[in-house]
């Protein structure tokens, strides 16, 4: 047990010197084959590469193999990072932006990557449902709400996007949180998970941060997604990662209205951010940006705030 809380302790230092030193590498590899898209969010639209989510997997791939080998959750993670980063490749000519996947195509290839999951029949069938008590769900938990769980989840944080450093610095915040709680419910492998994500993150904002040199891309959004779908169900957490997506729900819902063809980031004007979208809220990042009063550094501390606010809740809600 003493060994196992070491390997707990030294995993994510692992995931974040890896990750530290991956990042700088990938970059110039990404500046060298052209896979850039411009910064929207910047006076002069500078080219930046994308995919950051290639070295973040990196630290976390290393960290997770030096903890413990859980081969069904590495399995996921790689598979929706790949499906991210193809998500990546298809960039719009003018490199204004990724096209990307068709819409279809991103839920249906996600589904893929929950199989392992499902195969191994992760987690535990039975939850406990506000105002229903425990119900144990059978063979509907892993053929049913594993797959919508990892689906659900790995779309839906790739719509909360498109600002230097927030998809990352809120990954931190949530992933801490989580961590934290699996660990003092004696769920010491979504324990183990959360903070070699959280090591990786860490490692990635110095380079994500304002101004970004790198943007994540859809192959972190899509990994960050993923991984908390793997987190809640390995740890047998749901509440608790429900409680995190707040945001991301919203957003979704946000989203929805414009038929998810509304953009998160806007234009910049005299060093502030203006959404591309005037007296419409097609995003909670527009709620900063309907005019434009705020810094982009000043929306993504907003919402790294938000979302500590948000994810606290996980400590105040676990016995309701």
């Amino acid at each position: 047990m003493l060994f196992t809380f070491k390997l707990l302790y030294l995993s994510p230092i692992l995931s974040f010197i890896v990750t530290l030193i991956a990042t700088p590498i990938l970059i110039r590899y990404l500046n060298r084959i052209g896979l850039q898209v411009k910064d929207q969010n910047k006076e002069n639209k500078p080219l930046v590469p994308i995919s950051g989510g290639l070295a973040v997997i990196s630290g976390i791939l290393v960290g997770l193999m030096f903890y413990i080998l859980i081969f069904a959750s590495l399995t996921t993670i790689l598979l929706i990072t790949f499906i991210g980063f193809m998500d990546d490749l298809i960039i719009n000519k003018t490199k204004d932006s990724s096209v990307g996947l068709k819409q279809w195509q991103k839920p249906f290839l996600t589904l893929i990557a929950a199989i392992p999951l499902m195969v191994i029949n992760a987690g535990v069938s039975k939850m406990a449902v506000p105002f229903f008590g425990v119900i144990d769900f059978g063979l509907l938990y892993p053929l049913l709400l594993i797959p919508i769980g990892v689906v659900g989840a790995s779309n839906m944080v790739n719509l909360l996007a498109g600002i230097n450093g927030l998809e990352t610095g809120m990954g931190v915040v949530y992933f801490s949180m989580l961590g934290l709680y699996a660990y003092f419910n004696i769920r010491f492998e979504a324990a183990a998970i959360s903070i070699i994500i959280v090591g990786s993150l860490i490692a990635f904002y110095y380079f994500n941060k304002f101004p970004a040199k790198i943007l994540p891309g859809d192959s972190l959004t899509y990994l960050l997604g993923a991984s908390i779908a793997i987190v809640a169900i390995i740890g047998n957490i749901e509440r608790a990662a429900l409680i995190i997506s707040i945001p991301f729900i919203i957003e979704f819902i946000l989203k929805a209205r414009s038929k998810f063809k509304a953009q998160s980031y806007g234009t910049y004007v005299n060093g502030k951010i203006q959404s591309l979208y005037q007296n419409k809220i097609y995003s909670l990042i527009h709620l900063m940006t309907i005019k434009p009063k705020f810094t982009e550094k000043q929306i993504t501390y907003s919402f790294i705030i938000l979302m500590l606010m948000i994810s606290s809740l996980i400590w105040l809600l676990q016995n309701v």
